[in-house]
């Protein structure tokens, strides 16, 4: 009697922040990791380091959330060179991207926004993967998504568009079997015919995921444990593909590691009885039909993002969509501002105490509203936030706010900076004094300077797990070094004239001049404990 092969290695798992530590200690068993790219697109950091760890264990799948490959304008090149580096440098088994547009001309919509499923739309789709395909030098995976709307002018069903894709193009697709339930749910589309309509061969990966049933629509929200529904379709789609890679997503309230790997376990049992991987010889790409730019899909897409910002706007949408609501729109429009909100929540945490949770996320909306993203990299999302305030007549009895927004921005930011070496005793040590005196040290990329006429600092201390007091009075200057060592960005408050000296080096000056600088606010000050401290914070960067 033949033995079945192990299924093990096909089960994997989306790798997030609340489980490095678990990962890192226990290396629990799972086949595979996936991560999402834009998270990793700066290559530092401790993001960074766990990727590097984990990977000599696990195979990797990057699994972008960014480029919306369907955007008729807005489409980021540099975006792109940014994933293809990515690529070549973690070497991932897998890289896969969604079906969906995400950016008009001047704006970053940040969210997997429907296709228009028509000829239009196929033909730039096309165009985009054989681009990405050939920017990063393989075959990736498309993706369905969970839609709340679909369109009057649609020409196919989804599956029929993403075969068309497939053929065309020569990519594989990645089967969100939980979104084609709730696809299901929202349109009445059937999702075992959408798993017919694709051909055996043509799917390289499945996803599984849970979802949320509210009045309005079934949201997929990765939330919860998969549905028995989704796992019947799992098991229709494994009987017509074969067993294939299979990931469990839970992306929000993440529950202990456990819960998760005990859903990988459900995944092994059922592909333990499922027939092997199909495979079928990859016929070459079509030629792609003349493409002279998606004129109507610019259109379309414009006067969506119009309506999402500008709810005045919708009553000319609406008849463009098929069998939809003012309130199935509103989910797209919900899903803005809880990203502008939950986006900026994480860069400026301690803003958000001050002010409370209600008047923040009015202040996230405000923000998203006159300064929407330009970039598909939501990590770069609050650049602005503190100018924005500074302008912002309802906080303007808070006057220390601005610069609270700019120090935590700081202090985000430094968790994506650069890598680099940094000096310590032994390479000091080899300079003559004059040497030392005449050096000009640059400070590490991920060190920065911060100084207000505000008791900023202490007040970002007070908030943080500790012992600090709450400063007496806010109206008292305040000064930092934000720096990154040991992965970890870290915050210190300097005296006047240790910030001195660091300015002098930040700004070119050497060593010496720096010195002087902190001589002349303190002619007591301990220049060895100084260098110690520097060195301890790897702040002065090498050659």
């Amino acid at each position: 009697m033949p033995v079945r092969p192990d299924p093990s290695p096909l089960v994997g798992v989306g790798l997030r922040a609340p489980h490095y530590r678990q990962f890192l200690a226990q290396r629990p068993a799972i086949g595979w990791l996936e991560v999402h790219t834009e998270n990793f697109l700066d290559q530092s950091g401790w993001d960074w380091h766990v990727l590097q760890e984990l990977r000599r264990d696990y195979p990797l799948s990057l699994h972008g959330v960014g480029l919306g490959l369907g955007s008729a304008r807005g489409f980021s090149d540099a975006h792109l060179a940014r994933v293809r580096a990515l690529v070549r440098r973690t070497e991932p088994m897998l890289v896969s991207e969604h079906l969906c547009w995400g950016a008009v001309r001047d704006r970053q919509l940040n969210d997997l926004l429907p296709l228009a499923l028509t000829d239009e739309a196929l033909a730039l789709l096309c165009e985009r993967v054989e681009r990405v395909q050939e920017a990063v030098g393989r075959t990736i995976l498309l993706e369905n998504v969970s839609t709340y709307v679909r369109f009057a002018d649609d020409a196919m069903s989804e599956a029929e568009f993403m075969a068309a894709l497939a053929r065309r193009t020569g990519c594989g697709l990645l089967l969100d079997v939980n979104n084609l339930y709730v696809n299901q749910c929202n349109h009445g589309e059937d999702a075992l015919a959408a798993i017919a309509a694709i051909a055996p061969g043509t799917v390289g990966e499945i996803h599984l995921a849970g979802h949320l049933v509210t009045p309005d629509a079934v949201i997929d929200h990765h939330g919860a444990a998969v549905d028995a529904q989704v796992w019947a379709l799992y098991q229709a789609a494994l009987a017509r593909f074969g067993s294939l890679p299979t990931l469990i997503e839970w992306d929000t309230d993440v529950p202990p590691l456990e819960v998760l790997l005990g859903e990988a376990d459900k995944a092994r049992q059922i592909l333990f009885d499922a027939a092997p991987a199909v495979v079928v010889a990859r016929a070459l790409p079509l030629p792609p039909p003349a493409f002279e730019g998606p004129r109507e899909l610019a259109t379309l897409q414009a006067d969506f993002s119009a309506a999402l910002f500008d709810r005045g706007t919708e009553a000319g949408l609406l008849p463009r969509l098929r069998h939809a609501s003012a309130a199935r729109l509103g989910i797209y429009r919900g899903n803005l501002t809880v990203t502008w909100d939950k986006v900026l929540s994480a860069a400026f945490p301690v803003l958000r105490q001050l002010v409370g949770e209600e008047f923040f996320s009015a202040l996230s909306r405000a923000f998203g509203m006159a300064h929407p993203s330009d970039n598909p990299d939501l990590n770069r999302f609050g650049e602005g936030f503190a100018a924005f305030l500074a302008r912002f007549e309802h906080v303007a009895n808070l006057p220390y706010l601005p610069d609270m927004a700019r120090l935590e921005w700081i202090v985000h930011r430094a968790h994506y900076a650069a890598e680099a070496p940094a000096h310590g005793a032994p390479s000091l040590a080899a300079y003559t004094p004059e040497q030392f005196e005449a050096a000009r040290f640059a400070l590490h990329p991920a060190a920065s300077l911060f100084a207000s006429p505000w008791a900023v600092v202490p007040l970002w201390q007070a908030h943080q797990d500790g012992v600090q007091a709450f400063p007496q009075q806010l109206d008292a200057p305040s000064r930092a070094v934000i720096a990154r060592p040991h992965w970890k960005t870290e915050l210190h408050a300097l005296a006047a004239a240790e910030y001195a000296a660091l300015a002098a080096l930040a700004n070119g000056e050497a060593m010496g001049a720096a010195l002087d600088a902190a001589f002349a606010l303190d002619e007591g000050m301990d220049v060895a404990a100084y260098l110690q401290h520097w060195i301890d914070l790897g702040l002065l960067a090498t050659d």
